[in-house]
Formats: structure tokens, C-alpha cells, sequence
């Protein structure tokens, strides 16, 4: 066997090696299993609870998720402050319309959005507004949430109970994204197997572990909690702000739990390849700490991971080097196996588990072009805004 017979099989076999390490003892991520119960017990008092919503031009969302905030099957003290973030289509009458529908209309308050300030991101900023103006009632948990996530009816009861039960400062859940368009199929749920591969569920639900995230479309946070970790504005300035502060409330002594849902979504759509690598790419390279470094790691690291693989299949099959397209193939049904239940929650054909090596390759790109931007004074855009983020000390 040739010297470059050698490199090419070693090459592959630390691809399986690493596959290996992946599903073995990366906290079991792969298993897409951590989920709220259906079956928690009722309480004997309900916490009070206060769900702040930042919306910026979410009028033709508002009908359908605001609708399912004020419907929510909740025992206790329920309030809703929406926070107009200066949109241009309406959407605070949307908003105020959809309440007296339901007539609902003293659950919500919609406050008017301020001008931005210097430091702070604007989805931030219009939550700390909300966070201001709940604090005069003071409830026991915060729910923030997106303006476009729809919240099954028992949402908010499954999340108060696991907070209450489990005694956790802080419940998150990753929403079902939208998953229609042939983009939306082949790169979005991949996108929520990579967070998973990134964050662990279970390492991050371990409070022995100091992995740490939230997924800022749906969070209940305890108030005090939230305030003993400095309140929102330690992160103001975080464009992956969810993570930022599931990190933040972890760092200051809390308990916190991030898990998957079937019956929470988002109805943001993502129709085409430009919206999704425009949505990647806005933080892909704030995930790296803005280092050219780490960048230059990740991206080899992807094409070790998921490239080598069914390239030494392949080739090797073609070229009759057995040793290499076998170890090759092995590997990418090992990689096809940990994407299957990631494909299955997307209730999705198990052929799509075979197209990770694509997908891959596409969000090397998008991480590539996520530092281009970066370096061009253009990272963070979103919604008219961009939030140019200073490379960290």
C-alpha cells in the first residue's frame, strides 16, 4: 500500500475515530430526547407569569401566535406586554385587534417602542422594556418569547410545572422550526443538529456540567433570577443572545434546562437558500469569538467530519482501494444514524439523514461568508439594523 493509500485511509479512519467520540461521549446529543413531560403533576398555586414580546414588523405573524399566547390553557396569573419595536405595518393594532377578537384584551398591554440606544441590540432593547414594565407587578417568571412562535395550548403550563417541580431558574425550549420549502427541509433541521452537536441537551440540563444555552424563542425565566444575573442587560449587546443568557444564569449559580418541542413552532419562514444563509450568517462567526483562527479550525474541521467520509467512500469505491471506501462508508452511516432522529422530529423521509456531507459543505460556506461580512462591517444585519460587534478582548 503506497504511501498516499496510507495518508488517504489514516485521514478517514480519524474521521471514524471522531464519529466514534461523537456518539459515544459527546452527551449523547445526537438522541434529540430531552423533551418537556406531558404528565406533570398540577400544582397547588400557579406562579404568576408575564410573557414579554418584542415584535418589529410581525403583523402577518401576530393573528396566528399572539392568538396563542392569550388561548394559553394557564391556571394562574397570566399577563402579555408586547413591545412595539418602531414597526412600519401596523403592528400594534394587529396586535391590539387580535385581543378584543379573543376578548382578551385586558391580558395584553403593547407598549411603543424607544429609540435605540448605544450598545444594546434592538430585540433586547424591546425586551428590557417589556422586563421594565412588568417588574410594577412583579410575577414570579418571565416568558420571553418571539413574536412568531406559535405556543401549543398546555405550552405555559408545561413550562411553569417543570420550572416549579425541578426547581430550575430557567426552562428553554429549541421550537419546531419551519420546515416546508425544499430549503427549509434539506438545511433546517440540520441547523438544529449542529446547535445540539455545538450544546448538548443534556450536558446543558447537567448543573455539574458548565455547558450552558437557551433558545431565545421561548424562555421562562425566573425574575429574580434573571435579576440576580444582572438582568437582561448583561447581554445587550449578545447577537446569540439566547445562549448568552442560559450561559449568564448557569455562571451565576442557577439551574437550567433546554429541551425540544413538537407542539411550539416558529412560522418565520425560510423559503429559499439566500434567506437561510443570510439567517447562518449573521452569527456564525460571532460563535467563533470573531477569531480567524477558530475559523480557519472549524472549517477544516467540518470537512474532516462530514466531507471526508463519503468522499472516501465514493472515491475509494471508484479507485478499488476496498480499505478506504469501506471505513468511508461506515463512517458516513454512522453520521446518517446520528442525523436520523434530528430528521425524524421534522418528520422528514430517512433519506434526508444521507445528505449531512451537502449540507455540510453549504454551512462551511455560510460560516466563511459570516466572517467576510464581519470583516466588511456588515455582521449582525437584521430587520434594517446592523449590529457591526466589536471583536472580544
Amino acid at each position: 500500500m503506497s504511501a498516499s493509500t496510507l495518508l488517504v485511509l489514516g485521514i478517514t479512519l480519524l474521521s471514524l475515530l471522531i464519529w466514534t467520540v461523537l456518539l459515544i461521549g459527546w452527551g449523547q446529543f445526537w438522541r434529540s430526547d430531552q423533551r418537556l413531560p406531558t404528565d406533570q403533576p398540577d400544582l397547588l398555586t400557579w406562579p404568576s407569569v408575564c410573557a414579554v414580546v418584542p415584535a418589529r414588523d410581525e403583523a402577518s405573524m401576530l393573528p396566528e401566535t399572539l392568538r396563542s399566547l392569550l388561548r394559553q390553557d394557564y391556571p394562574g396569573s397570566f399577563q402579555i406586554i408586547l413591545i412595539d419595536d418602531q414597526s412600519s405595518d401596523g403592528t400594534a393594532e394587529v396586535a391590539r385587534q387580535t385581543a378584543v377578537e379573543l376578548n382578551k384584551s385586558d391580558r395584553l398591554q403593547i407598549l411603543s417602542g424607544q429609540p435605540l440606544p448605544a450598545g444594546w441590540s434592538g430585540k433586547l432593547w424591546a425586551v428590557e422594556q417589556g422586563i421594565q414594565a412588568a417588574s410594577a407587578a412583579a410575577p414570579d417568571y418571565l416568558l420571553l418569547t418571539d413574536a412568531d412562535i406559535v405556543h401549543g395550548p398546555n405550552n405555559l403550563r408545561q413550562l411553569v410545572s417543570k420550572a416549579t417541580v425541578d426547581n430550575l431558574d430557567l426552562v428553554s425550549l429549541m421550537v419546531l422550526l419551519r420546515c416546508t420549502s425544499f430549503w427549509e427541509r434539506f438545511l433546517i433541521p440540520a441547523f438544529v443538529f449542529f446547535f445540539q452537536k455545538l450544546y448538548p441537551f443534556p450536558w446543558v440540563n447537567d448543573p455539574s456540567r458548565k455547558t450552558a444555552a437557551a433558545a431565545g424563542g421561548c424562555i421562562l425565566i425566573k425574575r429574580q433570577s434573571l435579576a440576580a444575573a444582572g438582568g437582561i442587560a448583561i447581554v445587550r449587546q449578545a447577537l446569540i443572545d439566547d445562549c448568552a443568557l442560559g450561559a449568564a444564569i448557569k455562571n451565576s449559580g442557577g439551574r437550567i434546562w433546554l429541551g425540544l418541542s413538537k407542539t411550539t413552532r416558529s412560522l418565520r419562514p425560510y423559503p429559499s437558500l439566500e434567506t437561510i444563509w443570510t439567517m447562518v450568517a449573521r452569527t456564525a462567526f460571532t460563535q467563533l469569538g470573531y477569531s480567524p483562527l477558530l475559523l480557519v479550525g472549524a472549517l477544516v474541521g467540518m470537512v474532516l467530519v462530514y466531507l471526508v467520509p463519503p468522499l472516501a467512500a465514493i472515491g475509494g469505491g471508484l479507485t478499488g482501494n476496498w480499505p478506504v471506501a469501506i471505513v468511508g462508508g461506515i463512517t458516513w452511516l454512522l453520521m446518517s444514524l446520528a442525523y436520523w432522529p434530528t430528521v425524524r422530529l421534522y418528520r422528514l423521509s430517512p433519506v434526508w439523514a444521507f445528505s449531512l456531507p451537502a449540507i455540510a459543505l453549504l454551512y462551511n460556506l455560510m460560516t466563511l461568508d459570516s466572517a467576510l461580512r464581519h470583516w466588511r462591517g456588515q455582521g449582525g444585519a437584521w430587520k434594517g439594523r446592523v449590529y457591526a460587534m466589536p471583536k472580544p478582548d
